[in-house]
């Protein structure tokens, strides 16, 4: 891919600090926008923003998981949590080619609403060191 993508002039646009890992992928990590450690990159035709939320704990599986549901159901604009191996995942999805910049920062604004938002209600289920 031959210049800069949307993406990253979205990211300059709206003064996230992010790093280029590759030509399609960004690490953004710009905890004053509540933006810790997520991920956007694009695999054409779609662009995936992601965030590791937390490790999966060893108990309290089955609550967490109906927890998590309960947040895709009730309390996500955009996006949705998953589960990615041994991780709780924060996970939105948009088309490239019709991506406008006000979408892409709904998107962006919306994980790290449900980052901050959600923190103490997933932070109950994290296992005890």
């Amino acid at each position: 891919m031959a210049g800069m993508t949307k993406i990253e002039s979205y990211l300059m646009d709206l003064d996230i600090s992010y790093q280029e890992l590759s030509p399609t992928s960004f690490y953004i990590d710009d905890p004053d926008k509540g933006l810790p450690g997520v991920v956007a990159s694009l695999d054409e035709p779609i662009v995936t923003i992601r965030a590791r939320v937390m490790r999966i704990p060893a108990g309290k599986r089955e609550p967490l998981y109906e927890q998590l549901l309960r947040l895709n159901c009730a309390d996500m604009v955009h996006g949705a949590y998953g589960l990615d191996g041994d991780d709780i995942v924060l996970v939105d999805t948009l088309e490239y080619d019709t991506m406008d910049k006000r979408e892409f920062e709904a998107a962006i604004d919306s994980i790290g609403l449900a980052l901050s938002k959600h923190y103490g209600v997933l932070g109950a289920f994290r296992d005890r060191a």
